[in-house]
């Protein structure tokens, strides 16, 4: 990012420059940038973007640091601040802290708007209180100035599912669909589905879907959802189904609607039909990483690990520099190259997964520990070691 400079930055520009210099290049450097400064620039959009970054981390201390700072100096008027701060404690479990917040802001007659409250639901929800939930929801539906849409009414009824209320649950849903745009809305549309799964009301979860589901244009992601809905529901003869449907008329092939499939079958432990689904599909096509992963996690769960390996290890082959492996799946198919001694099995691993990722200290000592169990000489272990930076005595066979 360059420091020249050919026009005069305003307090928006530097606020813009902060927010992109913490997602580009770290929290740091954005402290730096913020520090360096001119103070007439050192105005409520850059200190806003500060602390946005600092609840975006999850930074308590420095967050309420910067929040005090905010308030001596008179920028804390707006609901602005006090909504990241409501934000990052929802988040981080604090919510006493909410409270006072909010009792803050009525005592200093600063307006509790809609972000407000409906961070102030999400603390509720996630602290499975539901008293306090629908304290809110009544608040909110009785003040004229609140727009009520659809994701409020969505998130009462995922708290009302998450302690089990269901028959409340599925009122909050009904409320839903009555505010959701005549055009429809993709995303309301999936909530939707994933919280009627989540009822176990299968009948109901079907007519959501032949009431809304995609007509002009095909949406790979609402089939994707739908498919994993029915998953929950074990219905996996309905989910097959979709899936035909779907694939009769894509004209690109989502792999994300596929996946869904797969785990619908290895939840089932139907390899059989998981391997046969995919055998087709790549004829002509390059899978995703994630294609091999979901088999390579079916294989882990239901202890086939010699299955697993071989899945990951597609998964590595075709894998992207943005994909990583499953850590908990990669550290299983270690543990059984190393539990078997299987030498070139473990070589050949990891020499496929250096083209992703570099080889930590633990794999290396893994890949040790198997040489010396088997007998085999280590000397091309430690000097490739030594190459990537380790030295022989890092090595702990």
């Amino acid at each position: 990012m360059t420091d020249c400079r050919y026009f005069k930055l305003s307090p928006r520009d530097v606020a813009f420059r902060l927010e992109l210099i913490h997602r580009v290049h770290g929290l740091e450097h954005a402290e730096n940038y913020f520090n360096n400064i001119s103070n007439n620039l050192k105005t409520f959009n850059a200190y806003g973007a500060l602390l946005s970054g600092y609840v975006r981390e999850k930074s308590v201390e420095k967050a309420e640091a910067i929040m005090q700072k905010m308030k001596e100096m008179d920028m804390a008027a707006s609901s602005f601040p006090y909504n990241k701060m409501i934000n990052l404690y929802s988040q981080t479990g604090e919510h006493d802290k909410i409270d006072m917040l909010m009792q803050e802001m009525e005592r200093k007659g600063i307006t509790q708007d809609e972000y407000t409250m409906l961070n102030r639901m999400a603390a509720y929800i996630a602290a499975s209180d539901i008293s306090g939930m629908e304290r809110i929801l009544n608040r909110i539906e009785e003040d004229r100035h609140f727009f009520v849409n659809w994701n409020v009414y969505s998130m009462v009824a995922s708290g009302y599912l998450k302690v089990g209320m269901i028959e409340k649950a599925l009122a909050m849903l009904k409320k839903m669909e009555g505010k959701m745009p005549l055009q429809g809305s993709k995303l309301a549309f999936e909530f939707l589905l994933t919280h009627y799964a989540n009822t176990g009301h299968k009948e109901e979860l079907y007519r959501v879907w032949n009431t809304y589901k995609p007509s002009r244009k095909q949406i790979d992601v609402s089939y994707a959802c739908m498919i994993s809905s029915l998953a929950k529901l074990d219905d996996v003869e309905g989910a097959e189904r979709i899936f035909e449907e779907w694939e009769a008329q894509c004209t690109v092939y989502d792999f994300r609607v596929l996946n869904s499939l797969l785990v619908a079958y290895c939840r089932k432990g139907l390899f059989n039909k998981a391997e046969s689904v995919v055998k087709k599909t790549v004829e002509g096509r390059t899978p995703y990483a994630s294609t091999w992963s979901v088999l390579a996690l079916g294989y882990m769960e239901h202890k086939n690990m010699p299955k697993a390996v071989e899945m990951l290890k597609k998964a590595l082959m075709v894998g992207r520099q943005d994909w990583k492996p499953n850590p908990i799946i990669l550290s299983a198919c270690l543990d059984y190259l190393e539990g078997q001694g299987d030498v070139e099995g473990m070589e050949e691993f990891l020499r496929i997964l250096k083209n992703l990722v570099p080889l930590s200290r633990d794999m290396y000592d893994r890949l040790l520990r198997t040489c010396v169990g088997s007998g085999k000489s280590v000397s091309e272990v430690l000097s490739q070691m030594k190459l990537d930076g380790f030295t022989a005595d890092q090595g702990r066979p």
